[in-house]
């Protein structure tokens, strides 16, 4: 089961951080959620990976 770890706002940086976390070895889905112009962008890792993604996140932003 994927899980979200992060909601971004902008595709940009929810590219960003997708690359940071592949980066990392994690395996990283980004979904759009809503219409182009108020578009968010959740970035999904399996669950089993989810605390350890998160706590990266947390210490690079």
């Amino acid at each position: 089961m994927w899980t979200v770890i992060y909601v971004a706002h902008q595709e940009e940086e929810a590219k960003r951080i997708k690359d940071k976390l592949n980066g990392e070895g994690f395996l990283v889905k980004t979904k759009q959620v809503g219409k182009l112009e108020d578009a968010i962008f959740e970035l999904l890792v399996p669950e089993s990976e989810a605390d350890e993604a998160h706590s990266i996140l947390s210490d690079e932003f």
